[in-house]
């Protein structure tokens, strides 16, 4: 689906000259435009000096420092490099405020007079550039910028309030090592947690919404399909691999188009296929790997449990033996679903079309994208509710080009990303204190 054609069908299309319009006054508002040029400043220090998943060793300090100089007890070194930071201001619910903090394996090409210029090694031990490519030091910087408006409020709300800092969401990790390293045992368990993510397809300072299933569940899947190889010239003395492999590819397709409910999203895709070292040799071996893709815990198990018969099926179709079927290997941990709250979502979202209203506020479908957010309320899914929502990124110049046809818009995680660092921070910022403060209210509401 081409943006424009998204934009459309979400009704945003029109949105440009409404967020453009000036902002009435508002006491928290004029909190976060005292912020901004400190706010901005930590973020052009962020964004030219990003770390990899786990690695975030200076970014965790960075926060850390700013989180004890507002006066939170703050503990570094949760789930390797994570940051959890804790505020307690009387009896009253428990919030737990959320950013991550990883860059991605990018050179980064935005022309920006800040750009990273940091090189590391990943675990495919190929030297890159590195950069915040999903705008992760957005998400950091607005973070600090809530906590420090409610700082600054303390006399409006009762209750604990906790932030973290996560590492290693782009590998899906982080999420699940804090949770394992004792995050809602060692500290404060949360009645309610909150994140966003910028968005490379809304307006700078759109906030979008999904509530229920609002991003899926991520399976990485390796499949090895053996042979018997031979010569290229009497392929009836081989099983060749190639065409093996090559039936599984197309028959997966079938879990999607034939299997499953037209209405329940899911995606199969083979990213890699690689067989063989030359023209005349039937190879014993094609290697596939996928990306699959769904919402439900259900849905989940039937795609892999259909790669797996398929898998098998296809090789005993091509007279393979019982001690040579393909090898399908489901890579652990995975990245689950993210499912927002629906009630808690509606309120909250109830909440943002009062303060920035109803142009800027809307209900947008959920995406196939991966978010490891999902794993907290997974870890309490009986005292918790969760979510976490869009913040548009996209400069109002660039979006209304893109809504005539003139220009092609970056996606998340492309070297060329560079949001409007400023909307989204002062947006993110002042929504997630003022949903916060309507959570904790000093009255008990």
């Amino acid at each position: 689906m081409s943006f424009k054609r998204f934009a459309g069908q979400v009704g945003i299309g029109a949105m440009v000259l409404a967020l453009a319009a000036p902002a009435q006054a508002d006491e928290l508002r004029d909190g976060v435009r005292a912020q901004m040029p400190a706010l901005m400043e930590m973020y052009r220090d962020l964004h030219a000096n990003p770390e990899l998943s786990f690695e975030e060793f200076e970014t965790a300090k960075k926060l850390a420092t700013r989180m004890r100089a507002m006066g939170f007890d703050v503990t570094e070194g949760v789930g390797k490099t994570g940051v959890v930071a804790v505020m307690r201001n009387g009896d009253g619910p428990t919030v737990m405020l959320r950013a991550d903090m990883d860059g991605l394996p990018v050179v980064e090409q935005t022309g920006l007079p800040y750009a990273s210029k940091r090189v590391a090694t990943p675990a495919s031990g190929v030297e890159t550039g590195v950069m915040h490519a999903c705008g992760h030091d957005t998400h950091m910087t607005g973070l600090i910028g809530a906590a420090q408006l409610l700082v600054d409020r303390k006399d409006q709300w009762r209750g604990t309030l906790v932030l973290i800092g996560q590492p290693a969401e782009e590998i899906g990790e982080g999420a699940l090592a804090m949770l394992k390293d004792g995050l809602f045992t060692r500290f404060p368990k949360p009645d309610y947690v909150l994140g966003f993510h910028d968005a490379a397809q809304f307006p700078a300072g759109m906030i979008g919404y999904s509530p229920g299933y609002a991003l899926a569940n991520v399976d990485s899947v390796d499949i090895s399909v053996p042979g018997i190889g031979g010569h290229g010239a009497y392929p009836h003395t081989a099983k060749d691999p190639i065409v093996i492999a090559s039936a599984i590819v197309m028959r997966l397709q079938t879990l999607i188009s034939r299997e499953r409910n037209p209405l329940d999203p899911a995606v199969i895709t083979v990213g890699s296929f690689q067989a063989g070292a030359k023209h005349n040799i039937i190879s014993d071996e094609a290697r596939l790997q996928l990306t699959v893709r769904s919402y439900s815990d259900e849905t989940r198990k039937a795609l892999l449990d259909g790669i797996a018969r398929i898998a098998r099926a296809e090789s005993m179709a091509a007279g393979m033996p019982d001690d040579k079927i393909p090898k399908v290997t489901v890579q652990e941990p995975y990245t689950p679903s993210t499912f927002n709250t629906p009630d808690f979502t509606e309120e909250v979202m109830a909440g943002f079309r009062t303060r920035f209203g109803e142009s800027r506020v809307m209900k947008v479908p959920s995406v196939m994208g991966g978010e490891d957010f999902g794993q907290f309320l997974r870890a309490s899914p009986d005292d918790t509710k969760s979510l976490i929502f869009w913040v548009g990124g996209v400069p109002q110049e660039e979006f209304a080009r893109a809504q005539k046809g003139e220009l092609e818009l970056p996606s998340l995680h492309s070297p060329f990303w560079a949001p409007d660092a400023e909307a989204v921070i002062s947006t993110a910022a002042e929504a997630m204190a003022a949903a916060t403060l309507d959570l904790m209210p000093a009255s008990g509401g």
